[in-house]
Parts: C-alpha cells; sequence; structure tokens
C-alpha cells in the first residue's frame, strides 16, 4: 500500500486552547504524526479541503508555508521508499526533521510550552507563560520573527516592564531570560542565524542583581518556636513554617505534598518537585511534636499530612498549582501575624525558613554536606547561596582592625 501524507488538525488543544496543525503519514495502515510547529482555533480549520481558512490572520502565508512542508514530507517518503521500499514508519518519521517550524518566535514558544506540559514541569510553565505572553503582546503581533528581536527592541521592553509593568529588576532578568532561551533554541534548529543573536558582549547582557538573602538568627527561631496564644491558623502557618525549617529548607511545594506514606523507617523520603531529586531526612522529635498535631485527621497512609491538598483534584495539575500557591499566600499572611506577636522585625515568609536554615548553618556544616541536603548539583551554586549568610571572615577581618 502506499504511503500517504496529509495536513490534519488533531483534536488535542494546547494549554492555549488551539489545536495543533500536524502532517499525517499512513504506511500499511499504521499512522503517526509531525508537528508543524502551528496551533490554531478549531473555527480557523476547513476541514474538508484541508486549510487555514481567510479567518485566521495571515491564511495565505500559513497555508503556503503547510503545502510546502508537506511537500518537503512527501518528497523524503518517496526518496526513502526508492532507496528501501521495506522502510517502516518509524523510519520514516525518524529520519524527517522535525518540528517543522515558521520562524516566529511564537511557533517556538508554543512548541516550549507545550514540553513544559507533557513533562509536568507545571511551576516553570506557570512562571515562563505570562512572561511569553507579556513579551508577545508588547509585540504586537502573533508573527513575531527572530530576525525583528533586535537589542533595540530588546531595550524598549525593558523599558516597558519598568514603567508600564513595574516589574523589579530582577523580574525584567527573568523575562530576558526566556526569550534568551527561546533564542538559542531556534539558532539550534536552524531557524535564526547567530549573527542576529542580541546576547552577549557588547549586547544585551543578562545580569542578576544581587539579591539580599535575609534569614533569622537562631534566637529569632526560638522565639517563635515558644509563642503561645496562637489562633489555629497562626499555630498552622508557625507548624508549617518550622516543619519547612527543621527539614534543610524544604520547599512548600513539597511541604504541603507530604504524605504520612512518605515516613519511612523514621525518615521522610520524598522527591523533590523542582528536580526530582530524592530526599531522605530522619524524623527530628521537634518534627514529631508538628507531625502528632495532625494525627487525628489522617485518613489512611496515603493521605495528605497536611490539609492544604487534601481537596485538590490530584488529576488536574493545574488544580494543584492553584491550591499550592493559594496555600503559600494565606501562610505567608499569617506568618506576619506570628512574626509580629514574636517582636521580629524581619519579614517572615515560608522561603524564609530556606533562608533560615542557611544562615544558621553558616560556618558550621561542611559546604559539602549543605550541598547535599540542599540537592544543588553544581557546588557552586551552593557556595554563592550560603555567601548571603557566611560572615564570619570578614567579621574577624575588622575585629583585628578596630579591637583596640
Amino acid at each position: 500500500m502506499a504511503t500517504s501524507t496529509s495536513i490534519v488538525l488533531r483534536k488535542k488543544a494546547n494549554t492555549s486552547g488551539k489545536f495543533p496543525l500536524m502532517i499525517r503519514i499512513t504506511k500499511d495502515r499504521k499512522t503517526s504524526y509531525i508537528s508543524t510547529g502551528h496551533y490554531i482555533n478549531i473555527k480557523d480549520w476547513d476541514t474538508k479541503n484541508k486549510r487555514v481558512k481567510k479567518s485566521y490572520t495571515n491564511s495565505v502565508r500559513l497555508n503556503n508555508l503547510l503545502i510546502k512542508k508537506l511537500s518537503e514530507v512527501s518528497s523524503k517518503v518517496i526518496e526513502l521508499e526508492t532507496k528501501d521500499n521495506q522502510v517502516s514508519l518509524n523510519q520514516i518519521k525518524s529520519t524527517i526533521k522535525k518540528p517543522f517550524n515558521d520562524g516566529t518566535f511564537n511557533s517556538v514558544s508554543e512548541i516550549y510550552l507545550d514540553e513544559l506540559t507533557a513533562n509536568e514541569k507545571t511551576s516553570r510553565l506557570d512562571a515562563d507563560k505570562p512572561r511569553i505572553k507579556n513579551f508577545i503582546k508588547f509585540a504586537g503581533t502573533n508573527q513575531l520573527f527572530f530576525q525583528d528581536i533586535t537589542e533595540e527592541f530588546l531595550k524598549r521592553f525593558m523599558i516597558y516592564l519598568k514603567t508600564e509593568r513595574n516589574n523589579s529588576e530582577r523580574s525584567v532578568v527573568n523575562n530576558l531570560v526566556i526569550i534568551r532561551t527561546l533564542f538559542n533554541r531556534a539558532i539550534k534548529e536552524g531557524i535564526v542565524d547567530q549573527k542576529h543573536y542580541p546576547f552577549g558582549k557588547g549586547k544585551i547582557k543578562i545580569k542578576f542583581p544581587e539579591s539580599q538573602k535575609i534569614g533569622l538568627n537562631k534566637e529569632e527561631v526560638i522565639k517563635i518556636e515558644n509563642l503561645k496564644d496562637l489562633t489555629p491558623n497562626e499555630n498552622h502557618a508557625r507548624n508549617i513554617w518550622l516543619f519547612s525549617f527543621y527539614n534543610a529548607g524544604m520547599r512548600i511545594g513539597d511541604v504541603l505534598t507530604i504524605k504520612w506514606s512518605t515516613i519511612v523507617d523514621d525518615r521522610i523520603v520524598y522527591k523533590m518537585s523542582k528536580n526530582s531529586k530524592n530526599l531522605s531526612i530522619k524524623i527530628h522529635d521537634k518534627i514529631r511534636k508538628i507531625l502528632d498535631q495532625y494525627n487525628d485527621d489522617k485518613k489512611s497512609e496515603d493521605d495528605f499530612i497536611l490539609p492544604e491538598m487534601k481537596k485538590a483534584n490530584l488529576k488536574s495539575k493545574d488544580d494543584i498549582l492553584r491550591k499550592k500557591k493559594t496555600a503559600n499566600k494565606k501562610i505567608n499572611k499569617y506568618l506576619s501575624i506570628v512574626a509580629k506577636k514574636a517582636e521580629i522585625d524581619k519579614k517572615i515568609t515560608m522561603h524564609i525558613a530556606r533562608h533560615t536554615f542557611g544562615n544558621i548553618s553558616g560556618d558550621q556544616i561542611p559546604i559539602q554536606m549543605l550541598q547535599k541536603l540542599y540537592r544543588h548539583r553544581d557546588i557552586t551554586t551552593t557556595i554563592n547561596y550560603q555567601a548571603s549568610f557566611t560572615h564570619k571572615d570578614e567579621d574577624n577581618a575588622i575585629n583585628k582592625v578596630i579591637n583596640f
């Protein structure tokens, strides 16, 4: 049976609610698909004629592009079958370069976001999706070519972020990072030439501003531990904060999803959501006292220890992420009240629990051990992180001068 190829719209929407245009290859009654890198609304697709309707902006250009790509695939199929008439469908698909792309920032970003979704990188998706959306909104077109993303264009975008969106310096840098990531991908895929790259020496430099990491000291943590007369919500927020601190600054997303089943042989054994690394921490007596406060609500071994995720739709990654963000906001609100009651002037949030562990560990724990506790891939990351909290050498140097 002859191998056939055609353009089709697959009925599986992406995160933006648009549907992918694919090249369908059928051989020996088996079918496979290759992405064109384009997504459109279902109302803009003419199923009968297998073409984009005129209702779609730049429909003529997109249809011409699809015809060209379909022709390329058909020619490649004929070439492969001429050389070997027994070539399999999988061999055909793997030989044909993909994904096809129209050379725009929009299409490359669509594929990038779909990959994050497929790989369940929900936190990264939640962060990068609005940044990409902001950039496309600023550009004012859904056909933004990489060649148009010049140094001058990026400078105007940076001003827009600062003046129109009131973004901090760090937020501006984060927006530039995702643009650079997609630009590098486009260069690698041959979509744009290296000469158009707007980043680097003499061009747009991405430099992360130094952030002041402030953690609590030992005395301030003791104040929080010994607080009395807290409301149930305040006590719960205090428990979660201390639980994070006692577990080497466990991230809030991981704290909320800890289950009773993750306690094995008097240890908390879990996989970090940020980098999927496994971690095992011995349950300290202080942690056990917190766990005891939630034991009465335990329904089963597979139940969450904390209440925030008990009503989450575990089949919906969006709902899980939403529940985590809502919980974090609520916990931080009550932590500010806890700080006032403890007469602590520093701002206390869940993220400060991680900084606090770094601050108190200071020079006491070898950097290699801190790397293991933080699960940093590169020890340089640990060294840079701890640099904000380790001041012993500097303090001793000053004392030698002024101690007279």
